[in-house]
């Protein structure tokens, strides 16, 4: 099924708002065309394109909520959905922090939408594909990757005057590169919304690059080092961080945000100066949808830690209605300032440290603190005198993203990212820390 256009999904819409028996209803449609490519060992392995719509009603007697989903979209089952979703609400039990759906709503419009994006043909994906196998090939090395594009529409509605709907388009492309004998590694990650910032040539190569240097990696010994994170490196840090932002967690002592005996941590200095992040539906690089799907409520610029300082704590409406607080849309994007310096521009600028091209792996050591664990990987490197001297092996690090960024000397460009342990499309800078916590060796590549 092709994707709906404002005025087909607002006519579905009606009509299930029409049908609803209950005391409030929502209605929530999205669809995608989704391609993607996929190949290892130097060849294709798959290719295809997706296409599916589904719409969600949920509807409420009272306290009491039934939701059903459906993908077929004539009267009749439109109709089947709306009754399925009010007969589970009668038998479902009282919600005690059920919410009315939100009052109408000001959304303004963000630029999520890219018309070459949502172009992308097989062709296109090929030759992401070729780009990677050819140049692999010719250095005798092996590349590994995936790429996936897609263009889809959300549609949000209620019986309260609430309507919004909006198209968004999207790429993510991730590459691994090894040497023939295994002994070297190099990955990249590109994930944005304009086609338009993507050069899928300059991103394999980035790829083969590490994956030619990080052979003959020596040991170094475990310990605390200065290092260089690029942008990929601190994007799953900070996702694990960021999720603690909620208020009620901080409010419960469940997070690192909780104060001692009881409250948050809102205004204190957490962090160094250096640390500015915000959320903006609105920016240029990392646009989402001004609304927030779960809650339909409108997007706001916030900013989230400023100078250093906690500024803001997302509150959902069951709890900034208990707490005396008003509810926003929760963040989409998370971004971080930095600066115009390039990675090499940090190496060039440090005296002894170490390169490390991405993070994974990562687990949750101490949610209070927010310790992790996890592995370097792909490309870690030791810095001399502001040169990469040679590749080292990689390490197991135990750290917290709160104390990395106490610890920040110097910030660098930023870069996008979707962080695979976050919810938020992220604009993050590489950073050089001190510090940091190494504490065994891996063999792993």
């Amino acid at each position: 099924m092709k994707n709906l256009s404002q005025d087909e999904a607002k006519r579905i819409c009606d009509k299930v708002l029409s049908l609803s028996k209950g005391d409030q209803c929502e209605v929530n449609i999205t669809g995608s065309r989704k391609g993607n490519i996929r190949y290892a060992r130097n060849a294709v392995s798959t290719a295809g394109l997706i296409e599916d719509t589904q719409m969600t009603v949920s509807v409420a007697f009272g306290k009491k909520q039934g939701i059903a989903s459906i993908n077929e979209f004539d009267d009749k089952s439109l109709e089947k959905a709306v009754r399925r979703a009010e007969d589970l609400a009668r038998l479902a039990p009282e919600n005690p922090e059920f919410m009315p759906t939100p009052t109408k709503q000001e959304y303004k419009a963000s630029q999520t939408f890219f018309q070459k994006t949502a172009d992308i043909d097989p062709e296109f994906r090929a030759q992401v594909a070729a780009y990677s196998i050819e140049n692999s090939r010719k250095n005798k090395l092996v590349a590994a990757g995936f790429f996936t594009d897609s263009a889809q529409f959300t549609t949000i509605a209620n019986s309260n005057g609430v309507f919004g709907y909006q198209q968004d388009t999207g790429l993510d492309f991730t590459v691994t590169v090894r040497t023939e004998d295994g002994r070297g590694s190099g990955w990249v990650k590109r994930s944005v919304g304009d086609v338009g910032k993507f050069d899928a040539r300059e991103a394999s190569n980035v790829a083969i690059e590490k994956a030619l240097k990080s052979v003959d990696a020596k040991a170094l010994e475990p310990g605390r080092y200065t290092v260089i994170l690029e942008p990929a490196a601190t994007s799953d840090l900070l996702g694990y961080m960021f999720s603690g932002f909620d208020a009620r967690q901080a409010d419960e002592g469940r997070s690192f945000l909780s104060k001692k005996g009881g409250g948050n941590r809102m205004g204190e200095k957490l962090f160094d100066e250096q640390v500015n992040v915000w959320a903006d539906p609105w920016d240029k690089d990392v646009a989402v949808l001004p609304w927030d799907g779960q809650n339909m409520l409108a997007r706001e610029r916030m900013d989230i830690i400023k100078g250093g300082k906690v500024a803001n704590l997302d509150y959902s409406r069951f709890w900034a209605q208990k707490q005396g607080k008003r509810a926003v849309g929760s963040p989409g994007n998370i971004i971080m300032a930095g600066t115009n310096k390039s990675t090499q521009e940090l190496i060039a600028n440090t005296k002894k440290g170490v390169l490390v091209t991405r993070t994974w792996y990562i687990r949750m050591v101490d949610p209070q603190s927010v310790l992790l664990t996890g592995l370097t990987r792909d490309g870690t490197f030791y810095i001399e005198n502001g040169k990469i001297k040679h590749p080292i092996k990689n390490f197991r690090f135990n750290e917290s993203p709160v104390t990395m960024l106490n610890n920040i000397e110097e910030l660098g460009r930023p870069e996008i990212l979707a962080g695979d342990e976050s919810q938020y499309q992220l604009l993050i800078p590489a950073m050089r820390v001190r510090d940091f916590n190494f504490t065994s060796l891996s063999d792993a590549v």
